[in-house]
């Protein structure tokens, strides 16, 4: 769509407020809103003012005030607003400089698609996620200087089992068994249903939704694979559509990656495949998987550089609640054709060209998507550029593993603190065409450290009082 064409769909529509949407450095979707009224083409040009220094990861104080440009071709009612609202999501520009800011996320995304049309690698790369989340019933947490706790509570959760609820009508998915069962056992169906066929009302194709393996309300709903930048505006819809949905419902939704104890967290397995002049260049036949061999180095790279991609795709101090042994966590940096548990995985659902991909299974949905996928295409890049070897595949159950064998598989780090380190000692390869700079990096490590790893080190946590009261 042009400009024009927006104002005429405003029109059309019978929209009376304009929404204008960004992202914040963490991740987070903002808006400011206007009326419809001021909607005109000079609006996609001069932008909307706003005060960067009250945005997360932004401006200082004194050089606070920023543009924001809409981008025509995303305009997309909201669903849910009771006036009727036309979406338009912003890039983020200097006012002084007219150049677009290095610390926005989107245009990160932007610059990283442009990035690999320049190596001549590839004219297109594909992301596919796939985002699990929770939906609850009830969610308390509080923390102050005396005390500090959280509690969640679900209709579907087995801890309920024997709660008397005047009736308790039992139905409860088992610890780890929430995987597909049907209703009644799956108290979501409808929700997760009308949250699908809304996000396919904002433009979002979906494939399939169901119950996921947690207990209390783990839920996922596929949608299309898209290109990268489209990708991460349709993650942003994605989770504006469930927790809106939730909300909708009496319900509240969460993609927080570990919110439950001793069950399956949330990830947000991500396929990826590069296409030039429409051929798919991760697809061989005959090679292991059906491989190409730039697929094969574009996994290197992805496995090699894990440690640092995890400040951007499990960037936050729970994602390391998930990242563990067990419960299906990807932290072996191997690959493999079945394997779960590996970090890169090559589904084998179609052996059709087309549907070649890698699955990158590390990430989280915590995660900003415009940084995550931009760092993952980056990595893979570096992987295909230099010939990365991502090593033998592993089949076996890396659990059960002879203790020999064991030892020489990598593994994720365990904290985000190691991974942050990680990412200030390996980042040369996301600096290439200037898609992240130092900047963005040295903000996104403060940030991070100041604002999470720091605050979660320095409280106690109600488990110590467990461990130690006595001691």
């Amino acid at each position: 769509m042009t400009p024009k064409d927006v104002v005429k769909l405003a029109n059309e529509r019978g929209a009376k407020i304009v929404d204008f949407r960004f992202i914040d450095l963490p991740g987070l979707w903002q808006h400011s809103s206007m009326s419809s009224r001021e909607l005109t083409e000079d609006v996609f040009t001069d932008g909307m003012g706003f005060d960067g220094s009250s945005i997360r990861g932004f401006q200082q104080i004194h050089e606070s005030d920023m543009l924001l440009i809409p981008d025509p071709t995303t305009a997309m009612m909201d669903p849910f607003a009771a006036v009727p609202t036309l979406v338009l999501i912003c890039n983020v520009m200097d006012p002084v400089t007219r150049q677009l800011y290095n610390r926005d996320p989107r245009y990160i995304a932007q610059k990283a698609e442009a990035y690999l049309k320049s190596t001549a690698i590839a004219d297109t790369s594909y992301f596919g996620p796939e985002l699990e989340f929770f939906v609850f019933d009830d969610v308390r947490f509080d923390q102050s200087f005396q005390h500090g706790y959280y509690f969640i509570d679900s209709e579907e959760g087995f801890w309920n089992a024997g709660k008397e609820e005047k009736p308790n009508l039992a139905y409860k998915p088992r610890y780890k068994q929430g995987y597909f069962p049907v209703p009644p056992m799956d108290k979501l169906q409808d929700i997760r249903s009308e949250m699908m066929l809304t996000l396919e009302s904002v433009g979002v194709p979906t494939e399939v939704h169901h119950h996921e393996v947690a207990t209390a309300g783990q839920c996922e709903i596929d949608m299309r694979f898209d290109t990268l930048t489209r990708m991460a505006d349709k993650v942003l819809w994605y989770k504006y559509c469930v927790k809106n949905t939730a909300r909708k419902y009496g319900k509240t939704a969460t993609f927080m990656p570990k919110p439950i104890f001793q069950d399956n967290g949330s990830g947000m397995h991500v396929h990826q495949s590069l296409w030039r002049g429409g051929k798919n260049m991760f697809w061989e036949l005959g090679g292991y998987g059906d491989l190409s061999a730039s697929a094969r180095y574009y996994i290197g790279g992805l496995l090699k550089h894990a440690p640092a991609l995890c400040a951007f795709i499990a960037p936050t101090t729970n994602s390391y609640r998930r990242l563990v042994p067990g419960y299906e966590a990807p932290i072996n940096l191997v690959y493999s054709q079945r394997n779960r548990s590996a970090a890169a995985r090559i589904p084998l659902y179609s052996k059709s060209e087309k549907a070649k991909r890698i699955e990158f299974r590390t990430p989280d949905p915590s995660c900003n998507p415009y940084l995550a996928f931009s760092a993952m295409l980056m990595a893979g890049i570096d992987g295909i550029q230099n010939k990365i070897d991502p090593g033998q595949p592993i089949d076996k159950d890396l659990y059960e593993l002879e203790p020999e064998e064991a030892r020489g598989i990598r593994q994720l780090p365990g904290s985000l603190g190691e991974v942050l380190d990680a990412l200030e000692a390996d980042h040369e390869f996301l600096l290439k065409g200037d898609v992240f700079t130092p900047d963005l990096i040295d903000t996104w490590v403060d940030y991070k450290r100041k604002h999470e790893v720091d605050p979660m080190r320095l409280r106690p946590h109600p488990w110590e009082f467990a461990l130690y009261f006595d001691i």
